[in-house]
């Protein structure tokens, strides 16, 4: 845990083999967006006592409910999960992972819900017989993609620190929803109709699809009964009843007993999983903190670099006009990605199986310190660089490869501010979207595997984001809680989905919110711009960019993306208004969430 005002007055935190043409066609294999169902902007919600922003309208519903009954922020983020589980199936749910940052009044706790590798998995698990990498879509159906879920022990384990009302109150809106049913959304069909593999399974073609596999229309009442059941179970037995007993027996036969692609799942992988509290990444910003998630999941570390790398320059006077950024902003943005993605492919995975670069292998000190961001800064000139090679944070850095696994971006996010002011930032998922396509007693599980290295090296030696047994794939999932840098006192709480995406998604928010002070709204309708070490990538919509944008960047020297950007960034900022502090809350307009504050 970070003691958050001892972390903010001493910045303690900034003071702290296979070929490579195989590595080079993994490069080129990029993620596509999860699908777009539409841009609908949606007004700030204002709240004195509370907010809570979720990816769905029935999972803020439950978050609100139980906070007016007196729930904590943790409270309310197991309700909003248990009910996403049910109507944000292709995103997140139990059969997945998360990470959570939670704030009590005084210090910033995270909580570690990441999938873990099964036991009996090594290097060679995405390698096919003649030693070459399996395609994604090859490796991601099936079982041999599941990791060890995470999400309910992490949410046990943050409920026994800050909950409040009884475990079994938390499950209540998701099993009755699940039982009377709930309509399905606009989205929900869209991304149905569009899905290639969900109706090989016959679980999820019953579920998902009619008589004629066809996706459900919009506003069709889908009822879960098996989930309900599920839920009531873990309700009354706690997370034991997922971890062992007939449920873990149901998870590791379906993994294991797959037709085509069979895993390594086991029960004894289910039985010993264990959520981790780890130190979360707090950073200065200009007048601001900023904490983030740390590995396994790398979002905390590279927005800190983003922001670090940016520090140096008058990002207020490049603020958007009529909605869009100069092109100054998004070179210096992307350029300051780069830099923050070369890094983070080369030394950044869990820290349980490979230490970062310092004397203290878990901790960021090395990478986030300011001789060194400043230095790595002077990389950027008025000219894209391309492609941005690792730096050297230590004079004696051990060779590492670079690793070029994406991820996908299946994934969502909560934020939620209580009554006594305590925050959570939580972001979890299954991955792709629809996970590994296995449905077992009313839930998908995960393919969240696949974000490990297919190889275990390359020329320059073996990448840290390796499989191993036990070991934790890496993430970009960014939860991010922000405060005043003097004072202390929280400011705003922020997460995307968006697989690799998410890092640029968050950096490029906080940008809009602190340095350019745009309003919730502004801030997430802004078109997405950034680079993940690849092309200069830029969110088409409507008619942007413009030629004119893309000719300037161009001339600069980047090779454009044009592509859907499609997060969903949900966010809580305080608020000055007439009648005293509230906090605002907004939801991503690329998606379906809703806010709600009382």
């Amino acid at each position: 845990m970070i003691h958050f005002m001892s972390a903010t007055r001493h910045h303690l935190a900034r003071s702290l083999p296979a070929t490579m043409l195989l590595i080079a066609c993994l490069a080129h294999a990029q993620p596509a967006p999860e699908g777009e169902s539409g841009f609908q902007p949606r007004p700030a919600a204002v709240g004195e006592r509370f907010i809570a922003v979720t990816a769905h309208p029935a999972a803020t519903d439950a978050a609100a409910g139980i906070l007016r009954a007196g729930g904590t922020a943790v409270d309310a983020a197991i309700a909003a999960q248990m009910v996403l589980t049910l109507v944000e199936p292709q995103s997140s749910g139990i059969g997945g992972g998360a990470f959570l940052l939670h704030f009590d009044g005084q210090k910033v706790d995270a909580f570690d819900g990441r999938e873990t590798a099964p036991t009996a998995a090594s290097s060679d698990l995405f390698l096919q017989a003649d030693g070459r990498p399996m395609a994604f879509g090859e490796a991601m159906v099936g079982g041999r993609s599941v990791g060890t879920p995470g999400v309910l022990r992490m949410l046990e384990l943050a409920h026994r620190r800050h909950g409040r009302l009884p475990w079994p109150d938390l499950f209540a809106p998701a099993i009755a929803l699940a039982e009377r049913g709930f309509p399905v959304s606009h989205r929900l069909h869209t991304l149905l109709a569009n899905e290639q593999h969900l109706q090989n399974d016959p679980q999820a073609r019953a579920y998902f699809y009619d008589a004629e596999g066809k996706p459900w229309p919009v506003a069709y009442t889908l009822q879960n009964p098996a989930l309900a059941d599920t839920l009531r179970r873990i309700a009354s037995q706690g997370a034991d009843a997922f971890y062992t007993g007939k449920l873990a027996a149901d998870i590791v036969h379906k993994v294991r007993e797959h037709n085509s692609n069979p895993g390594l799942l086991s029960t004894s992988d289910l039985e010993h999983y264990r959520a981790r509290e780890r130190t979360a990444v707090c950073t200065p910003y200009r007048r601001w903190t900023i904490c983030g998630m740390p590995p396994p999941s790398s979002g905390g570390i590279a927005v800190a670099q983003i922001l670090g790398l940016l520090e140096g320059r008058d990002m207020a006077a490049q603020s958007p006009q009529q909605g869009v950024a100069s092109a100054e902003a998004i070179h210096l943005f992307s350029e300051a990605g780069r830099l923050a993605f070369a890094d983070r492919a080369r030394y950044v995975a869990d820290t349980d199986f490979v230490p970062l670069p310092g004397k203290h292998g878990d901790s960021p000190a090395a990478l986030l310190a300011p001789a060194y961001l400043k230095q790595r800064a002077t990389l950027i000139g008025t000219r894209s660089m391309g492609k941005a090679e690792a730096g050297q944070p230590l004079p004696a850095t051990p060779p590492a490869g670079n690793e070029r696994a994406p991820e996908r971006p299946s994934t969502t996010h909560l934020s939620i501010v209580d009554g006594e002011g305590h925050a959570v930032a939580m972001t979890s998922s299954i991955e792709n979207a629809f996970g590994s396509r296995l449905m077992v007693n009313g839930f998908l599980l995960n393919n969240q595997l696949t974000d490990f290295s297919f190889v275990a090296s390359d020329a320059q030696g073996p990448i840290a984001n390796r499989v191993e047994g036990g070991k934790r794939p890496r993430s970009s999932m960014a939860p991010t809680l922000i405060f005043d840098r003097e004072q202390g006192d929280l400011l705003g709480v922020v997460g995307s989905p968006g697989g690799s995406q998410i890092i640029n998604y968050v950096a490029r928010t906080l940008l809009a919110i602190l340095d350019w002070q745009m309003d919730l709204p502004a801030a997430l309708a802004l078109p997405h711009f950034g680079s993940r070490n690849g092309p200069t990538e830029l969110e088409q919509r409507g008619d942007q960019p413009s030629v004119a944008l893309q000719e300037a960047l161009k001339n600069r020297g980047h090779a454009l993306r044009l592509q859907p950007m499609t997060s969903g960034i949900s966010a809580i900022m305080r608020i000055d208004t007439a009648t005293g502090k509230r906090w605002a809350g907004a939801a991503d307009p690329r998606r379906e969430g809703s806010a709600r504050g009382d």
